[in-house]
């Protein structure tokens, strides 16, 4: 039982409050460079360009991106349902 319900209802306030806990800032991979994200680049307000959502190494993103060979496998029953 917790004594205080709403301790991550609080508000930041700041950046700087933000910084303090250890938190940094988090940019968005569209709004980097084709060098630092694979969905950076483009003139203005551009998208992903691509067909599927990648990773900032190129990998997928989105899917089914589990390895096929991974030891613990054969604990998995079946997959989560969907939503």
């Amino acid at each position: 039982m917790l004594s205080n319900i709403d301790w991550k209802n609080e508000f930041f306030g700041k950046a700087g409050r933000r910084r303090n806990m250890g938190i940094r800032p988090t940019v968005r991979g569209v709004a980097q460079n084709p060098r630092s994200h694979a969905h950076g680049g483009g003139e203005g307000r551009s998208g992903v360009g691509l067909k599927h959502p990648k990773t900032y190494a190129g990998r997928p993103s989105h899917g089914n991106t589990r390895n096929p060979k991974k030891y613990s496998n054969k604990y998995i029953i079946s997959k989560r349902g969907k939503k």
